[in-house]
């Protein structure tokens, strides 16, 4: 692959020394390291090992850069294609989850927007301590891709879990990453996400319980792949992914426009908005008072906007979401064949602790073919990861030439 770079951050964890064969290994692959040294780490190898190994001043101090007409932490984020923080002690990974920047590393993590993988290796009680644990799934659900330890013999000379993952593997791992930073390159790609609204007067309207967090979550993980993303999103307070063009809509008539005019210039269509299915023929233009006694309403349908793709997609790619309620596997094959999908996503949205309004989902893929997929509970991140993954082998079997 072309000359790339990473930075690696190191912690104070004894295993430490394992970041010297990393440096190796990133080093066969022409992939040169930035190291990122904490304040104890320094203290238990010099930074100049690390200096002397990778090429490349070891960074440690926050406000010592050896460019001082730049800042350092934000111009290193330029440069690099990944982060990885191997060992990753129990402090630096309780940071990260918290927001905490004290010191070169915890701020170049929040400043980084390329990938981020975490190896943690400590005491098995510590590594098993549920704020730990959480501390972790909390970077999960961000984003953060955690390589888990091993079970061996500890630092404190116990057996037990805590060990850090093998440099091998932690390398193959980072490199499938960056692998995939590429993977979607000139494609361009058109994602739905959040709920939609349909008022009745100026304050009323229905919707439902949609974050938007897995169409973001899949907006995100096509731009770090590479694909140039359109996001049109209906209300969320989600904060738009780096590098995503976001367009904001309410109503799914408006959603519909958007998606019209951008439809043309993709390749890959992923709709993962929950649209509202029925509209209000009329809105009032003032707040309804209740002094006017009981209503009765009127609802209609509004307009299918993957259907209505589907009729025209030629050689797109059409990728659908399927909230179900009951037989979810029979109504998300229906729907794949009546809006002529490449893939269907089916989850229920019975479960309290997947799909809507949650950080994770258990989802079933449907393929043309009959064929089923299941995937169990995990992230939003990690569901999209996985999407991708199945939507780039549609892709090579196609032989779809990217529109740039």
């Amino acid at each position: 692959m072309d000359k790339k770079t990473i930075a690696l951050g190191v912690s104070s964890s004894v295993s430490l020394y394992k970041a010297c064969e990393i440096i190796r290994l990133f080093q066969k692959k022409n992939i040169a390291v930035q190291v990122i040294m904490t304040a104890n780490a320094a203290k238990l190898i010099s930074p100049q090992l690390f200096s002397s190994l990778s090429g490349r001043p070891a960074l440690v101090d926050l406000f010592s850069s050896p460019k001082p007409e730049k800042i350092e932490h934000i111009a290193l984020t330029k440069e690099i294609v990944l982060l990885l923080i191997a060992p990753a002690t129990a402090n630096v990974i309780g940071k990260m989850a918290a927001g905490i920047a004290d010191d070169f590393l915890s701020t170049f993590y929040l400043a980084v927007r390329s990938p981020v993988v975490v190896a943690p290796a400590m005491n098995e009680a510590m590594y098993l301590h549920p704020q730990v644990q959480e501390n972790l799934r909390q970077l999960k659900t961000r984003g953060v891709v955690v390589i888990e330890p091993e079970r061996g013999e500890l630092a404190c000379g116990e057996e037990g879990w805590g060990k850090l993952a093998s440099p091998e593997k932690i390398v193959d791992v980072c490199l499938e990453i960056i692998h995939q930073s590429r993977s979607l390159r000139g494609v361009k790609v058109l994602v739905t996400a959040g709920p939609t609204r349909e008022y009745l007067d100026t304050v009323r309207f229905i919707s439902n319980p949609s974050s938007g967090k897995m169409g973001y979550a899949l907006a995100e993980e096509a731009a770090q792949r590479g694909a140039d993303v359109f996001l049109v999103s209906g209300p969320t307070s989600l904060t738009p992914p780096a590098g995503v063009k976001l367009i904001s809509v309410e109503s799914t008539r408006a959603m519909a426009r958007e998606v019209e005019k951008i439809f043309p210039q993709v390749d890959v269509v992923v709709a993962a908005a929950a649209v509202v299915d029925y509209e209000f023929p009329r809105k009032f233009d003032h707040k309804l008072k209740k002094e006017r006694g009981p209503l009765q309403l009127e609802l209609r349908p509004t307009i299918d906007i993957l259907a209505e793709l589907g009729q025209k997609k030629d050689q797109k790619i059409l990728v659908g979401f399927a909230a179900e309620s009951e037989e979810v596997v029979a109504n998300a094959r229906k729907k794949l064949k009546k809006k002529n999908l490449d893939l269907m996503v089916a989850n229920d949205v019975r479960r309290q602790d997947i799909g809507f309004a949650t950080d994770f989902n258990e989802i079933t893929l449907v393929y043309p073919d009959g064929q089923l997929e299941e995937i169990g509970k995990a992230t939003k991140k990690e569901i999209s990861r996985i999407i991708w993954e199945r939507i780039e082998q549609i892709i090579k079997k196609r032989k779809i030439i990217p529109s740039a």
